[in-house]
């Protein structure tokens, strides 16, 4: 596998070398509009993204919505133009909150009488308490505990200032649906959702009923499931702090697989920007390099010569959890590169785990050329003053530094190069007590300049490499599921590998360990690896493995003792044991069993299985006599809640036992592998007769009328184990078209969300590619239209363009199951 992708990208890079300059390479344009644009994906930590369809119109942010402070301008002719990012807003607090200062507030949890946002409510009968209000158990701000499904909330804010004109902000944090009011004036109506540290500008009429003196926010929440949060305060901008008002003119932003392609208009220069994360799975030392590239070129659009300088600006907030943490910022030169450097005073390696958490230990990079460069560090408006006045000049702040860096371009009608962007995190994971360094220090041989200068080196190589696998990436996935297909892959790939982190394991073993993004932190999730493991299968098996290594280790050692697999081994990025609530047995069981028999499937051999045979015999057997009939338990739908005789995680029970025999049988054990094959086929005649409802098959097997995807069953098709009798995916797939809505297929009776990587499992079941496509083009515009701006939702609504929860994880890699079915029947 590794030579043939090896000798495959090779190829087409030395077939492409004739074409001209690197960014001249590119596949055909992915017309989809993202929903966000990947711009820097080296980790879950590190990893930058545009939220908007213009790189212009809002600051590029971190996958979880916090801003990573990243601006570009061109000067030319001394006009200037910004083309990435915006000038941060200097926001004061006005009305804080529960991170900023403390606030108390009257609340209820019974349903009050109308009127109740209104100032002159009488709410004497309220209780009071401190906020921020919510689960204390799983959310540090909260302050007052509140696990009921509702509450409303009062709070009394004296201002003293006149804002009338002035620009006013709500900032907020809701799980799940919020309903916010100022003095009387619908600010925020969230819907069914859950996201922190969001900022809406108030409307004319909200600002116009604020007042010198009391005014009144309220609040109403519902805690739909289990974690529960609200907490808001006020905010103003300041006046007079925007130094680069104009901005360029987009015509075009095209996501490949390992590009985001932007063009502009500034005057009478054409600019091209290309992100680059050359995310060779194929060359582990060379994916986990932690260094991306940013490629310019300015062309003149009038044939005339102009003097172009092009200002690049990083925020501190790239090395920070917070951004009000003290940072520090250096610049220096090494080799052919001049470097910029900011990372936090305090140190604390590995100190922090958690989901909405960014790395606070390490050092953000970023380096270019140091012919024709200027750098400097500072506070962030004395930067861009200096570069419009024609000097850069540094200064000092508290603790805040930007970090500067021009590329004077000069007299031009075409110039062309590049910047580098990477972190050092020095250490990455504490794995069972001992911290462990990234992949590509693995031996503690390796430095952050080292990996730059090689980064560098190989520029040229990597681009044309990464135009040529980009545009077989595109070519492969459109003749297995058509170009709509095609495109929602290209914007997967990126997200789904840098939601891990590489690692090598004291024993030598390949960690790659997934955070469960924006569902709850957990590192190494198996019910993450399942879904995501259809692009790892397809490109290195080797990676598949790394997403399990740890979780047979953690049985094997000794440290897990229970009959089943476990859930996770921690919250990100401390992995020393499970951490979450609760056990899912089958569930993961299940998913260990099926993905070591698809890595023996791509690999041709059971080799792997073989090293863990013991611990995959009791799972086996836990399934064979716990599996066909899940008693209440959670599944990889744990939003769903618990219930009893799932039918789908039944299927995964069965294909559990099969996938045992189908290793069995690949590793000679021709007895057991008979044994357990028969097991899973007489479990799945059972299921056949307790699943039945006519035309489909049911939700739970005691609920006649229910329907539910069966995603379960495409590993049944895929590694054509022949348990299932093909009537059944024949007839639920006819159900299902009666079943879709307009962004896509429910993902089952009870609600109108669905899950997108589910969605491409069940469509693979489909019996040809036009029915295949039917179910992928709903998908397709979701993403194209949803108003719900993050990196790619896995969990959203069918009937509105809207996220339910999740983003940015890694399961988008289950997209690839459509590709992966092409190579196993290859």
């Amino acid at each position: 596998m590794k030579l043939k992708l090896s000798t495959l990208f090779l190829g087409a890079a030395a077939m492409l070398s004739s074409c001209g300059a690197p960014q001249d390479i590119k596949s055909d344009k992915n017309e989809l509009r993202a929903p966000a644009y990947p711009l820097v994906t080296i980790d879950p930590y590190t990893s930058a993204w545009s939220f908007t369809d213009n790189l212009y119109d809002g600051p590029v942010k971190h996958w979880t919505g916090k801003d990573f402070p990243f601006l570009g301008v061109a000067k030319v002719d001394g006009q200037i133009y910004r083309f990435m990012g915006t000038e941060e807003l200097e926001l004061l607090p006005l009305v804080k909150t529960s991170e900023q200062g403390k606030w108390t507030a009257k609340y209820t949890t019974t349903k009050p009488a109308d009127g109740w946002q209104n100032a002159d409510f009488n709410d004497a009968a309220w209780k009071e308490g401190e906020g921020a209000f919510g689960t204390m158990e799983n959310e540090s701000t909260a302050k007052t505990q509140w696990g009921e499904e509702y509450i409303w909330i009062r709070r009394k804010a004296d201002i003293k200032d006149n804002l009338q004109g002035k620009n006013v902000y709500l900032e907020y944090s809701h799980d799940d649906d919020a309903i916010i009011y100022v003095n009387g004036v619908k600010v925020v109506d969230t819907g069914n959702s859950a996201k922190k540290h969001m900022l809406a500008k108030l409307p004319e009429e909200a600002v116009a009923a604020l007042k010198q003196g009391e005014n009144l926010i309220a609040i109403y929440c519902n805690n739909r499931v289990a974690n529960g949060l609200i907490d808001c305060g006020l905010l103003v901008e300041k006046d007079n702090t925007q130094n680069f008002t104009q901005t360029a003119v987009q015509k075009s932003a095209d996501v490949q697989a390992m590009q985001t392609n932007y063009e502009f208009t500034c005057g009478p220069v054409d600019l091209k920007l290309i992100f680059t994360s050359p995310l060779f799975m194929d060359n582990l030392d060379l994916m986990a390099r932690p260094v991306n590239y940013l490629t310019y070129e300015v062309a003149s659009n009038d044939g005339k010569t102009h003097n172009v300088e092009l200002y690049f600006e990083a925020g501190p907030q790239w090395a920070l959890d917070q951004p009000h943490q003290e940072a520090v910022a250096e610049s220096f030169t090494e080799g052919d590169l001049v470097y910029l450097k900011t990372g936090s005073r305090n140190q604390e390696i590995l100190g922090k785990k958690g989901d909405d958490v960014r790395i606070d230990w390490g050092y953000f990079y970023l380096a270019a050329d140091k012919e024709n460069s200027t750098c400097a560090t500072g506070d962030g408006k004395t930067l861009r003053k200096s570069f419009i006045d024609g000097q850069l000049t540094s200064s000092k702040t508290d603790g805040s530094d930007k970090l500067a860096l021009v590329r004077l371009l000069g007299e031009t009608k075409k110039a062309e190069g590049h910047l580098l962007l990477g972190y050092d995190d020095l250490y990455s994971v504490q794995y069972f007590g001992e911290n462990l360094r990234p992949y590509w220090n693995r031996t503690g041989t390796e430095t952050i300049l080292s990996q730059f200068a090689k980064a560098d080196k190989e520029y040229d190589a990597l681009m044309d490499k990464c135009a040529a696998f980009d545009a077989n990436l595109m070519k492969e996935a459109t003749e297995a599921g058509g170009r709509k297909y095609a495109e929602l892959c290209a914007l997967a790939y990126r997200q789904a590998i840098a939601a891990h982190k590489l690692v090598e394991a004291p024993n030598k073993d390949l960690l790659f360990l997934s955070k469960e993004n924006f569902s709850n932190g957990s590192i190494g999730t198996v019910d993450i690896t399942y879904p995501s493991s259809p692009l790892f299968l397809m490109y290195n098996p080797e990676l598949a493995k790394g997403l399990m290594n740890h979780i047979f280790y953690y049985s094997e050692s000794g440290k897990w003792n229970k009959p089943f697999a476990a859930h996770d081994v921690g919250t990100y990025p401390l992995a020393n044991g499970q951490t979450y609530g609760g056990d899912m047995p089958v569930e993961e069981s299940g998913n260990i069993l099926v993905l070591t028999a698809a890595v023996a499937a791509v690999e041709g051999n059971a080799d792997y299985a073989q090293k863990h045979w013991d611990v995959l015999t009791t799972w086996t057997d836990y399934l064979a006599e716990y599996g066909l009939d899940p008693d209440t338990q959670l599944c990889t739908d744990d939003f769903a809640g618990h219930f009893a005789h799932n039918v789908n995680l039944s299927i995964k029970a069965i294909l559990g036992v099969a996938s045992y025999g189908y290793l069995a049988d690949k590793l000679g054990k021709k007895e057991v592998a008979e044994k357990y094959t028969q097991k899973a086929k007489e479990m799945a005649a059972e299921w056949v007769k307790m699943a039945d409802d006519g035309d489909h098959y049911r939700l739970t097997f005691d609920k006649p009328g229910t329907w539910s995807q069966k995603y379960n069953l495409v590993w049944d098709k895929l590694m054509n184990l022949q348990i299932f009798p093909e009537t059944v995916a024949q007839k639920e797939i006819a159900y299902y078209l009666g079943k879709q809505n307009q962004y896509g297929l429910p993902l089952d009776n009870r609600e109108t969300y669905t899950k997108t990587d589910w969605i491409m499992w069940t469509a693979t079941l489909a019996p040809d590619k036009a029915t295949f496509e039917k179910f992928i083009d709903p998908v397709y515009l979701f993403m194209n239209e949803t108003t719900d701006r993050v990196p790619m939702s896995d969990w959203v609504f069918t009937d509105r363009p809207n996220q339910r929860g999740f983003q940015a994880r890694s399961v988008v890699g289950g997209y690839y199951i459509k590709m992966l079915e092409k190579k196993l029947k290859k």
